[in-house]
């Protein structure tokens, strides 16, 4: 009687990696005459193995009579028997071995003489067995072949297709920035040519025309926009380092009170709006200049700027140390140190309508606070385009709020872009949710123990969902 099948394929095949299904629990057959114990089925890329041990010791098969045993592998559409095995009573039993009629590829034992039958098999793996059906058929023969009765039971249902490994599914948390008063402020200088020693205004005095049309056009810039509304005008005289600097004092007053005054007759404002200021030498304009400049003696000149001797003395001594850059420097650079410094503060109008947001994302995005872009990509699909647009627009207007830095990190992350978002999170501060952000960048970087130890602190620090990524990152590891 040859086996269902040789040891040594059974041994090489299972030294092969495999897929396993979990034994099942016992199955009975026959009214519980037949016990199926220790079923299990392996695969291993073309090739599926199965095995259990048939308990026939309770099976009683009348001496002519003989019992067939057919486990089979079945699905919706397909059906695959397996060699069966046959438990015969002794007159069948003799009458096969005399003529060898049994069925082939069914294994022949006789009732009584056997308790357990080691049944193991391998036959060809194909796709539609993944999700099938291990059963077992039974059928009791008579003489002449005479089928009696039958029947089949399910013993396993089957789950073999290949398991990918797990991946990481990140929750992106993004912050919304608190709403805040938005006050923006446009700066700028002008060069206000005046006659020597004087500081009446002179509108079309040289260049006199252009500078002043230059703080006109940034008032109106603010006046003429619906949406907004100046807060405030400060205005600051300079005037260059020539001594006495008592002179340049009251110069430096009287210009910038003159400028005021000719700004007051433009617009007429409340005078609570409009403040001033004055420096009577820019020094600090000056070692700008000196410091990037190659003038020959250059660290000499940056030395004594850099005094804390009067003025007029230390303007004496550059002229009498350095005579030559300091004609150059009288000549070329003291004119731009006489200058007035003007900002208009202004704020604007809050906005609520979703669509007028997303036009002035697009148009005017100085006009909005954080807290408003957030709201329209709440309006948004995540992951789309348009919702990674709105963070980086956001992050390029406060490139140094630490919320907008964290919630373009998580649209870059959400976009694949790992670059991006880590020079984003580098900005994005140490709140729980940027340690929660930084979790889920090392976990789709792969780093799972980094993740780990953020995803930790997170929920340590009060951040739920750390909780569900923590599960995650157990799971795949």
């Amino acid at each position: 009687m040859k086996p269902i099948i040789s040891i040594a394929k059974i041994l090489c095949f299972v030294l092969l990696p495999m897929c396993h299904m979990p034994a099942a629990v016992a199955q009975t057959l026959m009214d519980g005459r037949v016990t199926m114990r220790d079923v299990a089925v392996s695969r291993n890329d073309d090739k599926l193995f199965v095995s259990m041990d048939i308990d026939v010791s309770a099976l009683n098969v009348s001496t002519n009579r003989e019992v067939i045993l057919t486990p089979q592998i079945t699905s919706a559409s397909d059906t695959l028997d397996l060699p069966a095995v046959m438990i015969a009573g002794r007159s069948r039993y003799y009458l096969h071995l005399r003529n060898g009629v049994q069925p082939e590829d069914t294994e022949l034992y006789r009732s009584g003489k056997t308790s357990v039958i080691k049944y193991r098999t391998v036959v060809p793996y194909v796709a539609w067995m993944g999700k099938a059906t291990l059963g077992a058929a039974n059928e009791t023969c008579g003489c002449c072949s005479e089928t009696l009765d039958g029947g089949s039971a399910p013993l396993l249902a089957l789950d073999l297709e290949p398991k990918l490994p797990k991946k990481f599914v990140p929750y992106f948390i993004y912050v919304r920035p608190e709403a805040t008063q938005k006050i923006n402020t446009l700066e700028g200088s002008a060069y206000i040519d005046f006659p020597v020693s004087r500081t009446e205004i002179y509108p079309d005095y040289r260049r006199n025309p252009i500078e002043l049309q230059k703080i006109i056009a940034t008032i109106d810039a603010v006046r003429n926009d619906k949406d907004s509304r100046i807060v405030a005008l400060s205005i600051k005289g300079y005037a260059s380092p020539e001594s006495p600097y008592s002179n340049n004092e009251r110069l430096a007053m009287g210009r910038t009170k003159s400028l005021k005054n000719y700004v007051q007759q433009q617009y007429s404002f409340p005078e609570s709006i409009i403040t001033t200021d004055y420096e009577p030498e820019d020094w600090a304009g000056l070692e700008r200049y000196v410091a990037g400049s190659t003038l020959a003696d250059k660290d000499g000149i940056l030395a004594l700027i850099r005094t804390d001797m009067d003025p007029d003395e230390k303007e004496a001594l550059i002229k009498r140390a350095y005579p030559s850059d300091y004609a150059f420097l009288l000549k070329e650079v003291y004119p731009g140190l006489r200058h007035s410094d003007y900002a208009v503060k202004y704020e604007v109008r809050a906005y609520t309508d979703v669509n007028e947001i997303k036009r002035l994302i697009k148009t005017q995005p100085s006009k909005l606070s954080l807290n408003e872009m957030y709201l329209a990509a709440r309006d948004m699909e995540p992951g789309s385009p348009e919702f990674e647009e709105t963070f980086d627009v956001a992050v390029r207007m406060f490139s140094d709020d630490p919320v907008a830095n964290l919630n373009a990190a998580n649209a870059a992350m959400q976009a694949g872009d790992m670059k991006r978002a880590q020079r984003y999170l580098d900005n994005a501060g140490t709140s729980p949710d940027a340690v929660y952000a930084r979790g889920i960048y090392a976990a789709m970087s792969g780093d799972y123990d980094t993740a780990l130890r953020f995803f930790t602190e997170a929920e340590r620090r009060g951040v739920a969902k750390a909780t569900h990524m923590i599960r995650q990152i157990d799971e795949i590891k």
